[in-house]
C-alpha cells in the first residue's frame, strides 16, 4: 500500500542552500537535501487502485506556472517543538493550487485536512530539542532567504510509511502552463 502526497520539487541550487542550515541543533535529525519538497496535500496509505484513481483525477489540473521564495525559518510545535522548517511566502497562485488538491482529494472521498496549510519545507524532525534551543537555532539563522524560483510543475509522491523524511519517490509529474 503505497503512502501518497502531492507537492512541489525544492530545486538542486535551493536545497543546496537549505543544507548549509544543517547542524548546530541538539535532537534534530536532519532531512536529506534530495528530500526537500512543500507538501500539497498528503493522502495517506492507499491501496492500488486509488493510488491509480488519485493520479488520473490530478491529471485534470489546469494551473499556470508561478514562482516561489522561501521567507524564512520557523518551527512547528510551540512548547515542544517536533520540526524547524522553511517558511515559504505565499502566492495566490500556490494557495489556489493546494485548494484545488484539497477539493479534488475530498471529491474522491478522502477525510478533509484538519489543519490550517501552511506551506513549508521540512528542514529537520526534532526528538528531544528543548524550545530554548530551537529559539536560539532560528535567532541565529534567522536572516535567511532565497532568491525566487521557477514553479513548473507538481508531483505526485511516495514514501515508506515507516520512514519519515524519505525517501521520496515521484510516482507521477503534471506540468503546469507556461
Amino acid at each position: 500500500m503505497p503512502r501518497l502526497f502531492t507537492g512541489l520539487e525544492v530545486p538542486a541550487d535551493i536545497g543546496q542552500s537549505l543544507s548549509f542550515l544543517r547542524g548546530g541543533l541538539p535532537g534534530a535529525r536532519w532531512i536529506d537535501p534530495e528530500n526537500y519538497h512543500v507538501t500539497l496535500r498528503f493522502i495517506g496509505d492507499v491501496d492500488d487502485a486509488l493510488a491509480h484513481e488519485v493520479a488520473d483525477m490530478l491529471d485534470q489540473v489546469r494551473r499556470r506556472e508561478f514562482s516561489l521564495q522561501l521567507d524564512g525559518l520557523s518551527s512547528f510545535g510551540g512548547r515542544k517543538p517536533r520540526a524547524v522548517v522553511a517558511t515559504i511566502a505565499q502566492t495566490p497562485a500556490m494557495m489556489e493550487l493546494q485548494a484545488e488538491h484539497e477539493r479534488l482529494m475530498q471529491r474522491m472521498g478522502l477525510e478533509p485536512e484538519g489543519r490550517k496549510y501552511t506551506p513549508h519545507v521540512t528542514l529537520a524532525r526534532l526528538r528531544e530539542s528543548s524550545s530554548r534551543e530551537v529559539a536560539d537555532y532560528l535567532t541565529a539563522r534567522g536572516g535567511f532567504r532565497t532568491a525566487p524560483f521557477p514553479v513548473s510543475r507538481f508531483v505526485l509522491f511516495s514514501s515508506r510509511s515507516s520512514v519519515g523524511g524519505g525517501p521520496y519517490v515521484v510516482e507521477a509529474a503534471y506540468p503546469l502552463a507556461a
